[in-house]
């Protein structure tokens, strides 16, 4: 079964944005085929939780990841940074066999 951690301060993070729009379930992740190394996260807002999703539970806060993002996430931790003014969902992705420079796409 795959795993997938959420830091309290991802969930935390979670929490905020959901509040702040008012509905919604929890984030929702997936992949798709772009930059330079092959792959980058997709992160959307699960306002319904969709059949073929598997949801992971941590500190009240609820991330879908997508059917074929699965294998990719499978042991990661979604954590949520600050770093200078840059505030992001930062994936540790132990999968991860190369990123590009700037760390916008991954290869697995």
């Amino acid at each position: 079964m795959a795993q997938l951690a959420i830091t309290p301060a991802a969930a935390e993070q979670i929490h905020r944005v959901l509040d702040e729009r008012g509905h919604g379930l929890g984030l929702r992740v997936s992949v798709k085929p772009s930059g330079c190394s092959g792959y980058s996260y997709v992160l959307d807002f699960a306002d319904e939780a969709d059949a073929e999703d598997t949801a992971f539970e941590a500190h009240g806060a609820t991330v879908y990841v997508a059917p074929e993002a699965l294998e990719m996430l499978d042991g990661s931790e979604v954590d949520y940074v600050n770093e200078g003014l840059n505030r992001f969902f930062r994936f540790n992705n132990p999968n991860v066999k190369d990123q590009c420079g700037c760390g916008e796409s991954f290869t697995v």
